[in-house]
C-alpha cells in the first residue's frame, strides 16, 4: 500500500529563497473531498497527475498518484473539479541532505507559505532549517484539500496565528 509520510511547517522568514530552485507553477482542483478521501487533479509545469489521498489527519496517509495527459487534466479542472482551485509555486530547497518543498500560494490562498518534507519513516530525525517555523502537520486547515473549500484569504486574523 503506497503511503506518504509528510511533515508540514509554516516559515518564520524568507531566507529559504537564497537556496531555492526556480520553482514550478501548479494548479490543482478536487473532484471529490470528503471525510474518507480526496481525489485531486494537479498540473505542474508540463506534467499532470491524478491523486487519491486518504483524509486521515496527521503525518501518515495513503496516497496513490497517476500521470495523466495535461489536456485531460485541463478538462477536469475546467469541467469537473470544484471551482475553487489551488494555485501555487512550488520551490525545492536542499538542506543537510533533505529536500524541502516550499509552497507559495497565490489566488484565493495568497499570503500562505508552507514547507513540507517527505520522510521514509514516521520517527525519522531531520535537521531543522533556520527558516522553519511552527509545525502544522496535524492542522487540517493547512491541507490543500481544506484550502480549496476554506481559502486562506477568508481566515480571520486569529486563524492565521
Amino acid at each position: 500500500m503506497p503511503i506518504e509520510i509528510e511533515r508540514k511547517f509554516l516559515l518564520c522568514d524568507d531566507s529559504w529563497c537564497l537556496k531555492a530552485d526556480a520553482g514550478i507553477g501548479m494548479r490543482q482542483g478536487y473532484l471529490s473531498n470528503n471525510s474518507k478521501n480526496s481525489i485531486r487533479v494537479r498540473i505542474g509545469g508540463e506534467r499532470a497527475h491524478l491523486n487519491i489521498k486518504s483524509s486521515t489527519p496527521g503525518t501518515v496517509r495513503r496516497e496513490y498518484e497517476y500521470l495523466i495527459p495535461v489536456a485531460e487534466a485541463e478538462e477536469l479542472l475546467a469541467d469537473l473539479c470544484h471551482k475553487l482551485l489551488i494555485e501555487k509555486i512550488r520551490y525545492h530547497v536542499e538542506f543537510s541532505g533533505f529536500t524541502w518543498e516550499i509552497d507559495v500560494f497565490s489566488g484565493i490562498n495568497q499570503g500562505l507559505v508552507v514547507a513540507e518534507i517527505e520522510l521514509i519513516k514516521i520517527d525519522q530525525d531531520f535537521p531543522r532549517p533556520p527558516w522553519l517555523g511552527r509545525e502544522v502537520s496535524d492542522e487540517i486547515r493547512y491541507y490543500n484539500s481544506h484550502l480549496a473549500g476554506y481559502p486562506y484569504t477568508q481566515w480571520s486574523a486569529e486563524e492565521k496565528l
